[in-house]
């Protein structure tokens, strides 16, 4: 694994993206999620240029599901108190056939703005970016919780903010060292399917993914991208995360391999008219870069561009947010957040 690791290293970054891309066609949705009143999930598509001759439906739940001539997926009987329904989509095209499961969500998913910073942590007792903290962000009714992934040293994905644990570079440190690891709160470390897995378990919170750009170059953080998403597909976790990065080029390719996917930014270098024009789903900047560029708040809602700020705990900040009708607020307090909400 770790001579597979060097090689992808010593690849130039667009090398890189297409040897994955080519690796095999994949099928996805433009839409994960249905509803009381929203019955059309979204349109069946393949990656590259295929042609879609036919589709079936399969799956425990096949029988709830129908597809138009125009490969439009559609609800066709609604139970409220089901979660999830599980079903297989098999796109036959002009290169062949595809076959791939998905979840498909009922949505209860909360608008409520607020975003908890690594989870619910200050406040609780949890440690930041842990399984617990999602759960008491999850409980206390959040929008979204955010946390961090990285790529250990033999390409295995951990939740963490900083770039170092206990000393130890998480870049450069072998799997099972990390996992061995203890937080603060007596949990593991944990992976990345640990907390997605805790995540699915409910459909009222969001998973805000933030992909870390790496220390060490731009084609292993395409690669820690690469094995983010294919994680997401493997979990069928796809109606639940969005996903953010300081890496523009992450964000890109987030993008090229899941054109469904709602993915900010994250640096506060671009206009909100370049993120539009590169068809970004929103800008998630620092609260003083919309200070310095107010005008970024009016631009951003022209071009159809939600607006996520961070980190934002100062009650004034938060205030001013609630009154701009910020779309979402990411913050270290959500219990302050959730109750200036309510007033």
């Amino acid at each position: 694994m770790k001579s597979i690791l060097i090689a992808i290293t010593l690849l130039p970054m667009a090398l890189l993206s297409d040897a994955f891309a080519q690796q095999k066609s994949k099928i996805y949705l433009s839409g994960y999620t249905y509803s009381t009143k929203q019955k059309t999930i979204g349109e069946v598509k393949v990656s590259g240029n295929s042609k879609i001759n036919n589709i079936t439906i399969g799956g425990a739940d096949a029988a709830s599901f129908k597809i138009s001539k125009n490969n439009i997926l559609s609800v066709s009987k609604v139970n409220s108190d089901v979660q999830s329904l599980e079903i297989t989509l098999t796109a036959k095209t002009s290169a062949g056939s595809q076959t791939a499961g998905f979840k498909i969500v009922n949505d209860q998913f909360i608008h409520n703005k607020v975003i908890a910073h690594r989870g619910a942590w200050k406040n609780t007792g949890a440690s930041e970016n842990s399984v617990s903290a999602l759960q008491h962000a999850i409980d206390m009714g959040c929008e979204g919780a955010e946390f961090d992934v990285h790529m250990s040293a033999d390409s295995a994905l951990f939740i963490h903010h900083d770039d170092a644990i206990q000393g130890k570079d998480i870049e450069k440190t072998d799997a099972q060292t990390l996992a061995a690891l203890k937080l603060a709160n007596g949990e593991n470390l944990p992976t990345l399917a640990d907390y997605m897995q805790a995540g699915m378990k409910q459909n009222k919170t969001k998973l805000i993914l933030e992909i870390k750009p790496s220390a060490i170059s731009k084609e292993r953080a395409i690669a820690l991208t690469h094995k983010v998403m294919d994680a997401v597909r493997t979990l069928k976790a796809e109606a639940w995360v969005d996903y953010i990065s300081f890496d523009y080029e992450v964000c890109l390719e987030i993008m090229k391999l899941a054109p469904y996917a709602k993915v900010a930014y994250l640096k506060g270098d671009k206009t909100p008219a370049e993120l539009a024009a590169a068809h970004f789903y929103g800008l998630d900047y620092h609260y003083s870069a919309l200070q310095k560029n107010p005008a970024w708040i009016k631009e951003a809602r022209d071009n159809k561009l939600t607006i996520n700020v961070w980190t934002v705990n100062d009650e004034a900040v938060m205030d001013w947010l609630i009154k701009e009708n910020a779309d979402f607020i990411t913050t270290n307090e959500p219990e302050l957040l959730l109750k200036k909400l309510k007033k």
